[in-house]
């Protein structure tokens, strides 16, 4: 990689890094919790709904919190069928309230017989990728009942997904970026081997820069994308995902 375009890229990571960032992103969201199984819930549901407009998705997101009485985890381990009852009617896109019900039902699974969500993530990393360990989550996920719709709202990237909703969400909770964005709530995962949330903005720029050749957003540009991003910094590879979407967004 020529020297130009990791100081460029460093110095995009540094603008777009910042406390600024949160205010007009989801990641608001979890930020609104202290307690740590709250952020990661709320962190997990807000990402699972993180596509289209980001407005839209904040709105939604909020009104989903709302509607778990602002506790997502005292709600997923003691709501009622009328806490539930309430929520009909609750749509995001695609996401619609059956899939929502699925996936307040998977969460209770996790939390009570896995240790949670970092449990999963813990114990079925690689020393390379946590690709794997999304396989695995996704595995235990829809060991409940469940219709088949709902699963594709948690893709596999051992199927060959790009899986950008829970690449971002696993960078804010393993990230600790010092600015105040990203949470670094799990201390037993390296963020070395984080992977690049991939969606049509940061593919575009990353593309642009020659650091991703492949045309699909996929589980191999990722993959791709990945080891580019390492060898501009293998400590803390995805940070530049900052500076991806940052320039994909604001600067056209």
């Amino acid at each position: 990689m020529e020297i130009d375009l990791k100081e460029f890229l460093d110095e995009k990571v540094k603008q777009y890094n910042t406390p600024d960032f949160i205010e007009l992103d989801p990641v608001q969201i979890p930020h609104m919790y202290s307690l740590k199984e709250d952020i990661e819930i709320s962190g997990f549901l807000t990402a699972t709904i993180s596509w289209g407009n980001r407005k839209m998705i904040i709105r939604n997101a909020k009104r989903l919190m709302e509607l778990m009485g602002n506790s997502p985890y005292d709600f997923i381990l003691n709501h009622k069928d009328k806490h539930l009852q309430k929520m009909d009617g609750f749509v995001h896109r695609t996401f619609n309230f059956t899939d929502l019900i699925t996936f307040i039902d998977a969460l209770k699974h996790i939390y009570i017989k896995e240790d949670g969500l970092e449990g999963i993530f813990n114990k079925h990393k690689t020393s390379e990728s946590l690709q794997p360990a999304i396989h695995h989550l996704r595995e235990e996920f829809f060991s409940i009942p469940h219709l088949v719709r709902t699963k594709k709202h948690l893709p596999d990237p051992l199927k060959g997904s790009a899986a950008k909703k829970i690449n971002m969400y696993l960078r804010w909770m393993i990230r600790d970026d010092k600015c105040g964005v990203d949470f670094g709530l799990w201390k037993e995962i390296s963020p070395s081997i984080l992977s690049c949330p991939l969606d049509v903005h940061s593919g575009r720029i990353a593309r642009r820069f020659g650091l991703l050749k492949r045309k699909q957003d996929d589980a191999k540009s990722v993959k791709e994308l990945d080891n580019s991003l390492r060898l501009l910094d293998e400590k803390d590879p995805v940070k530049y995902d900052f500076a991806l979407f940052g320039i994909g967004v604001h600067e056209k």
